[in-house]
C-alpha cells in the first residue's frame, strides 16, 4: 500500500471509533438518567412517599458517605438529594432520557414552577441547547419575558412515529459557486461536504454527518450519516447520471454492510439515499426496505 492508502485506512478506523463513541455516549446518557431517576424513586419510597420526603435525611447523609468512598463524589449527599428531587419533579422519565442530559436536568431542578421548568426543557429539546446556552436562557429571564405565558406547559417530545419525509424540502438546494461546475461524482461529493450543515437541514430533521468515503470491508460509502430521530444510519451514494436498476442493489448492499458491521441492537435498520442526475436536476431517492421516495434537487449559484 502507498502512504496515502495507509492514511485512508488509519482514518477509516478513527472515524469508526469516534462514531462508536458518540453512539455509546447517547446510550450511556439514557442509562445514566434512568439510574439517577430510579435512585431518587427508591429514596422517596424509603422515606414513605413524596409527602414525607424529608423524613430519613440522616440516613441519606450516612449512605452518601459510604457511596462516595466506594464510587466517588458523584454520589455525595448533595447529589443524592438531587436524584430525589429529580424523581419528584418528573414522575415519568422514559422520554426525557432520549432528549436531555443530566446537566440539563440539574440546571432546572432549582426552578419550583413546573411551567417555567418545562418551558426551559422544551427550549433544550427544540433548539438542541447545550448546558451553557440553557444557563444563558435562564439568566436572561427568557420565561419571564414571554408576552403570552400559557396557563399550562407540558414537555414536548418528538412524535413517536417519525417519517423520513418529515421536514424534507422539495426541491433540495445544493449551493455551488457559479465559477465552478460539477463534472464528476467526486465534485458533487465535495460540493455537498463543503455545505454539509446546510445540506443536512435540507434533508430534514435529525441528520448528523459521520464520514465521507467511509470504508467497510473492501467497500467505500460516498457519505455516511446518522439520524437520531429515526435512530438509524443513512447511506448516501452519488451518481452523476440517471438512476439505474443496479444502483438500488448497490445501495441496499451498503445498507446491509452497515447493518452487519456498525448497527447496534438498539438501532433501527439503515436507510439509503441515492443522489442522481436527471437532465439538469439532481434527484434524491430515499430507500428504506422496498420504498423509494424521489425528491428533486436544484443548483443555486452564488458569487
Amino acid at each position: 500500500m502507498t502512504e496515502q492508502d495507509y492514511y485512508i485506512e488509519i482514518e477509516s478506523y478513527i472515524k469508526k471509533n469516534e462514531l462508536n463513541k458518540k453512539i455509546r455516549i447517547l446510550e450511556e446518557n439514557y442509562d445514566t438518567l434512568n439510574n439517577y431517576w430510579n435512585i431518587g424513586k427508591l429514596l422517596v419510597e424509603l422515606q414513605n412517599g413524596e409527602k414525607r420526603a424529608n423524613y430519613g435525611d440522616e440516613l441519606i447523609k450516612k449512605w452518601s458517605i459510604e457511596f462516595t468512598k466506594r464510587y466517588g463524589k458523584g454520589y455525595n449527599r448533595a447529589n443524592l438529594f438531587k436524584f430525589r428531587q429529580f424523581y419528584l419533579a418528573f414522575p415519568i422519565i422514559s422520554p426525557l432520557g432520549r432528549q436531555l442530559t443530566w446537566s440539563h436536568i440539574r440546571e432546572v431542578l432549582p426552578i419550583k414552577d413546573p411551567n417555567k421548568r418545562n418551558y426551559y426543557l422544551n427550549l433544550c429539546i427544540e433548539r438542541k441547547l447545550s448546558k451553557r446556552k440553557l444557563i444563558e436562557e435562564i439568566k436572561s429571564n427568557s420565561y419571564e419575558r414571554l408576552i403570552n405565558k400559557p396557563n399550562h406547559i407540558e414537555i414536548i417530545f418528538p412524535k413517536k412515529e417519525y417519517s423520513i419525509l418529515d421536514g424534507m424540502k422539495n426541491p433540495i438546494i445544493i449551493k455551488i459557486d457559479k465559477n465552478k461546475s460539477i463534472k464528476s461524482e467526486r465534485d458533487l461529493e465535495l460540493t455537498i461536504l463543503s455545505e454539509i450543515e446546510f445540506i443536512l437541514t435540507q434533508f430534514g430533521s435529525g441528520f448528523t454527518f459521520v464520514g465521507s468515503e467511509y470504508k467497510i470491508n473492501n467497500y467505500r460509502i460516498d457519505i455516511l450519516l446518522f439520524n437520531y430521530e429515526l435512530n438509524c444510519f443513512v447511506v448516501v451514494e452519488l451518481k452523476l447520471r440517471k438512476l439505474k436498476i443496479e444502483d438500488k442493489a448497490q445501495v441496499e448492499m451498503y445498507m446491509k454492510l452497515v447493518d452487519d458491521n456498525l448497527k447496534k441492537s438498539f438501532h433501527n435498520k439503515t436507510i439509503g439515499i441515492i443522489i442522481n442526475k436527471e437532465s439538469d436536476k439532481f434527484i434524491a431517492n430515499f430507500i428504506r426496505s422496498e420504498r423509494v421516495f424521489p425528491l428533486e434537487y436544484k443548483i443555486e449559484e452564488f458569487k
